[in-house]
C-alpha cells in the first residue's frame, strides 16, 4: 500500500471530494446490510403465519427506497472519487510536460521518445486507476466487509461469524504473494511497452529510410519479436492477475459450506431461526465482493505503484541549465566575446572544443567553417546555452550569458538549425510559430526575405499547405528556407544559420544572402558552413579544426595565408567547375 503514502499529498489537496466519496461509500456500505435483514424477517414471518399486508408493503417501501437511494448515493461517490483521480492524471502529464520543456540535450540522449511517451500515457492510466479503482476498491472492501462481518456477529450469530471468518487468513497471506509477484511482473511489461512504443515511434518517423534501402521485412521481424515480448511480459502479469480471483472464490466457497453445515445444525437446535440463516448466508454472499475487490486492489496497487515509481524517477531528474532566480530579464545586446578554454560533451573524454577566443562585433556577421566535427555547431549551441560546464565564458555586451534569464538569452536569438524541425500544421503556422496573433504581411515578408514566397504561392492551398509530419512533403531545400523565414520573423539581436543553405542551390543561396544583408543591418548573425561560398562575404571567417581554432580573418586575409581555408576554397571551386563540365578555364586563385 506504499503507493497511497507517496500519493498522500494529492488525497490532501483534494481532501474534500475524497471525504465526500468516501463518507457516502460507508453510507452505501451500510444501505447495503438492510435488504438481506428485511429477506430474513419477512421469510420468518410466513414461517410463523405473522405476516400481514401492511406489513410486507413496509418493508417492500423500505427496499425500493434503500436501492434508490444506492442508485443516487453511487453516481455521487464516483464522481468525486473517479473525478479526483482524472485530475490526479492531469496534473502529473502537466507536470511531466513541463519537466520535458525543461531538459537539457544531454536528457533526450538519455532518453527514448517512446519511453517518455509511455511515461505520459501508460504508466499515467495506471497511476489514475489507483487513485481512483484502488481508493474505491480499499474503501469499499474494508467498509463493506466490516459491516457485513458486524452486523453477521452482532444481529445473528457471532459463533457463526467466527467459523465463517476461518479461511480468510489464508486468502491475505496469498494475495499478499500474489501482489509482490505481480510488482515485479508488471514493471518489467511496463518497460517493454515503452521499448515497443519507441521502436513504433522510430519505425514510423524513418518509414521512407526504411523503404529506399528496402529493409521493409526486417523491420517488420524486429517489431514483431519486440511485439511479442510485451505479449509474452503481459501474458507473465495475467498469470499472476489470474490467480486473484480463484483463490477467492475457493475461500468464499469454504466460508460459504462451513456457514451451512454448522449453521443447519445451529437451526436444529434452535440457536437460530431459518429466517436469520438465511440472512447469514445473504450477508456472506455480500462478502463476495469485498474479497474480490481485495484481490482486485492488489493488482491495482501493484500496478500503480510500479507506474509511480517510474514516474517518480523521471520527475527528480534534475534540469541541468536553468535559472537561479536573481538574473537579468533584459534582452542581450552588444559584442559577443567567447573566452572558452575547453569543453567536453558530458560522458565524453575528447575535447570538443580547445582555446576557443574571438570577439563578434555587434552588427556584424561571422563565419565558421571546418570539416565535420569540427566543433561549429557546438560553438553556437553553448551560446544558446544547450549546455553549460565548459571551463571560461561567453560574454554579451559585457555580461556573461549566465547572468542572463534563459528565456531573454534565447528570446534575442534566432536559430535555424541543421536539423530542420516543422510542426504538423501548416505553413503558415509553422513560419508565425514564435507569435501565432502576427499579421499576414509580415509573415509573407519573412517568406520573401528566405525566399520561399513564391514556392509556397504555388501550391494549391498556398500558405495554408499542411506540411505532414517534420515537414515531410516539402524537399530539404523548401524545408530549410521556411525554417530561416520563421527564424527572421522573430527580427532577432543574433541570428545563428547552422548549415542552414546546404539544400538551396548557389543562386537561391546568394539571393538569401543579399536579403540578409539587407534586412538585419545592425545586427549580429553567424553562419556555419561547408560551402564556403555563404560565408565569403562574412566581416570574420573563423576556421575550426578538431575544436581549435587554426585561422581567421576576412577572405582576402586567408586566402592569403595559403592554409587550410585557401585549400577547402580551391577544391571546391574545382568541383563546381567539374559539377559544370569543366568547360570553364580554370584559374588558381590569388
Amino acid at each position: 500500500m506504499k503507493v497511497f503514502v507517496d500519493l498522500k499529498w494529492f488525497f490532501i489537496r483534494e481532501r474534500k471530494s475524497y471525504l465526500i466519496g468516501i463518507i457516502i461509500l460507508l453510507f452505501v456500505a451500510f444501505l447495503q446490510l438492510i435488504p438481506p435483514k428485511i429477506v430474513g424477517i419477512v421469510v420468518d414471518g410466513i414461517k410463523s403465519n405473522q405476516l400481514t399486508s401492511g406489513q410486507l408493503w413496509k418493508w417492500m417501501l423500505i427496499l425500493i427506497a434503500t436501492a434508490l437511494s444506492m442508485y443516487g448515493l453511487r453516481f455521487v461517490w464516483r464522481i468525486m472519487i473517479f473525478g479526483s483521480a482524472i485530475k490526479l492524471s492531469r496534473l502529473l502529464r502537466n507536470r511531466l510536460y513541463h519537466h520535458f520543456t525543461k531538459m537539457s540535450p544531454s536528457f533526450y540522449q538519455k532518453r527514448r521518445v517512446g519511453d517518455l511517451m509511455a511515461h505520459a500515457t501508460n504508466d499515467l492510466q495506471a497511476i489514475q486507476q489507483t487513485a481512483g479503482s484502488g481508493v474505491l476498491t480499499l474503501v469499499d472492501s474494508l467498509a463493506t466487509g466490516g459491516f457485513v462481518i458486524v452486523a453477521m456477529a452482532f444481529t445473528i450469530s457471532w459463533k457463526l461469524t467466527l467459523i465463517a471468518l476461518i479461511p480468510m487468513p489464508f486468502m491475505a497471506l496469498l494475495t499478499n504473494y500474489y501482489g509482490t509477484l505481480l510488482h515485479k511482473r508488471f514493471h518489467k511489461a511496463q518497460e517493454a511497452f515503452s521499448a515497443l512504443n519507441d521502436k513504433t515511434q522510430e519505425s514510423v518517423s524513418g518509414i521512407k529510410v526504411i523503404k529506399t534501402f528496402g529493409q521493409e521485412k526486417e523491420d517488420i521481424e524486429a517489431f514483431t519479436e519486440q511485439s511479442r515480448d510485451v505479449v509474452d511480459k503481459n501474458v507473465a502479469v495475467a498469470r499472476v492477475d489470474s490467480l486473484f480471483d480463484p483463490t477467492i472464490s475457493i475461500i468464499v466457497g469454504l466460508s460459504f459450506f462451513l456457514s451451512i453445515v454448522f449453521g443447519s445444525r445451529m437451526v436444529v437446535n434452535g440457536e437460530l431461526t431459518i429466517g436469520e440463516l438465511i440472512s447469514f448466508t445473504a450477508y456472506l454472499g455480500l462478502l463476495i465482493w469485498p474479497m474480490l475487490a481485495f484481490g482486485w486492489l492488489f493488482n491495482i496497487v501493484e500496478r500503480g505503484r510500479a507506474s509511480y515509481d517510474r514516474v517518480s524517477d523521471l520527475l527528480k531528474e534534475e534540469v541541468e541549465i536553468g535559472d537561479m532566480g536573481n538574473e537579468l530579464k533584459e534582452l542581450p545586446s552588444g559584442d559577443i566575446e567567447y573566452k572558452i578554454e575547453s569543453f567536453r560533451y558530458p560522458g565524453e573524454d575528447k575535447k570538443a572544443l580547445d582555446s576557443i577566443h574571438f570577439t563578434i562585433s555587434k552588427g556584424s556577421t561571422i563565419g565558421l567553417v571546418g570539416k565535420t566535427g569540427s566543433g561549429k555547431t557546438t560553438v553556437l549551441r553553448l551560446l544558446l546555452r544547450e549546455f553549460d560546464g565548459y571551463e571560461g565564458e561567453i560574454l554579451i555586451g559585457s555580461r556573461s550569458i549566465e547572468e542572463y534569464k534563459l528565456s531573454s538569452l534565447r528570446q534575442s536569438i534566432g536559430y535555424v538549425p541543421q536539423d530542420h524541425f516543422l510542426f504538423s500544421s501548416t505553413i503558415y503556422e509553422n513560419i508565425a510559430f514564435t507569435d501565432p496573433l502576427i499579421s499576414s504581411s509580415r509573415v509573407e515578408d519573412a517568406a520573401k526575405a528566405a525566399h520561399i514566397h513564391d514556392d509556397i504561392r504555388e501550391f494549391t492551398d498556398g500558405y495554408d499547405t499542411v506540411v505532414g509530419e517534420r515537414g515531410v512533403s516539402l524537399s530539404g531545400g523548401q524545408k530549410q528556407r521556411i525554417s530561416i523565414a520563421r527564424a527572421l520573423l522573430m527580427d532577432p539581436e543574433v541570428l545563428l544559420l547552422d548549415d542552414s543553405l546546404s539544400a538551396v542551390d548557389a543562386k537561391t543561396e546568394e539571393a538569401i544572402l543579399s536579403s540578409l544583408k539587407e534586412n538585419r543591418a545592425g545586427k549580429t548573425t553567424i553562419i556555419t558552413a561547408h560551402r564556403l561560398s555563404a560565408i565569403q562575404h562574412a566581416d570574420l571567417i573563423v576556421v575550426l579544426d578538431e575544436g581549435n581554432i587554426i585561422e581567421r580573418g576576412t577572405h582576402s586575409d586567408l586566402m592569403s595565408m595559403k592554409g587550410k581555408y585557401r585549400e577547402m576554397y580551391v577544391r571546391q571551386q574545382l568541383e563546381d567547375l567539374v559539377e559544370r563540365g569543366g568547360d570553364e578555364e580554370w584559374k588558381t586563385p590569388q
